[in-house]
């Protein structure tokens, strides 16, 4: 007589080797798709050079800072912000397309964690993130933009734009499992995320924004971020002498912001995700 095969144990009953092998396993199957057709890369790898390029010779041209100083080092820590803020939307039209295309149903047959899928697109497109950062600083160096402190301090630099990136892909994850097709998780993402990235400093400097604006821009975790980053890089930091809070402690409101956006997003996502892909 053939024994029957054991039952399928509930996540909850799961040790943490096979919660991160699905997590794994889900993580490359989403590299695999994007090698198989490499122009998913394209708002990682295109964008942020064109992205520069415009920004560079276009705002370059209108925007003075104080002192001097260099729009090209000023700009690229705002265009590695904006590339990798708006860069997030592909985690929505992925999410968006699998749950589309019925493929999650077809993992649900399979034992593995259910919020194992929503991890893992979440971390291939973190990687994504580093390869978009790549791209924004070569053609930085190209455009003559430098960094001007030690080598902790620019690793330091990127590390929170990478953190910030990661959480950000979880507000996207939000607009992908809510939305019914990928044409609509993008167009909504980009009505969320574009304007995040820039009504901030990204761009040009707050101080001559009307009030309003002026006050949203300095409390824009974007904001926050970018200074950070041009603080560590040694960049022209406009934004130093701004009294918001977030502007005087840029590194600490950069680190809350992103820990706050993970642990208020990640289990919403979750949640919804859940709640979509139940019988």
């Amino acid at each position: 007589m053939s024994t029957p095969a054991p039952p399928v144990r509930p996540a909850a009953g799961r040790s943490a080797g096979q919660l991160l092998s699905s997590v794994w396993v889900l993580t490359v199957r989403n590299l695999l798709h994007i090698a198989r057709e490499p122009m998913r890369l394209s708002d990682a790898t295109i964008q942020p050079v064109v992205f520069t390029l415009l920004f560079v010779y276009v705002f370059g041209a209108g925007v003075v800072l104080a002192d001097g100083a260099s729009y090209e080092d000023f700009a690229v820590a705002g265009l590695l912000a904006l590339n990798l803020t708006t860069g997030t939307v592909g985690t929505a039209v992925g999410l968006s397309e699998d749950l589309g295309t019925g493929v999650i149903d077809r993992f649900r047959a399979l034992p593995l964690w259910r919020p194992a899928i929503i991890v893992a697109r979440s971390l291939a497109d973190l990687l994504t993130a580093v390869i978009c950062a790549f791209f924004v600083v070569l053609t930085g160096l190209l455009v003559g933009w430098r960094p001007d402190a030690d080598v902790g301090s620019v690793v330091a630099a990127f590390a929170i734009f990478l953190l910030f990136s990661y959480a950000i892909s979880w507000v996207s994850a939000c607009i992908g499992v809510l939305s019914r097709d990928p044409e609509s998780s993008q167009g909504i993402g980009l009505i969320v995320l574009f304007p995040l990235a820039i009504v901030s400093n990204a761009m040009v400097p707050t101080e001559n924004m009307p009030a309003l604006l002026r006050t949203l821009a300095d409390w824009n975790p974007v904001s926050a971020v970018t200074a950070a980053a041009r603080d560590l890089l040694g960049n022209p930091n406009p934004s130093a002498a701004v009294d918001a809070w977030p502007m005087q402690h840029p590194v600490l409101a950069s680190l809350l912001w992103s820990v706050a956006l993970i642990g208020v997003f990640a289990p919403v996502a979750t949640a919804i995700y859940r709640r979509r892909t139940t019988d």
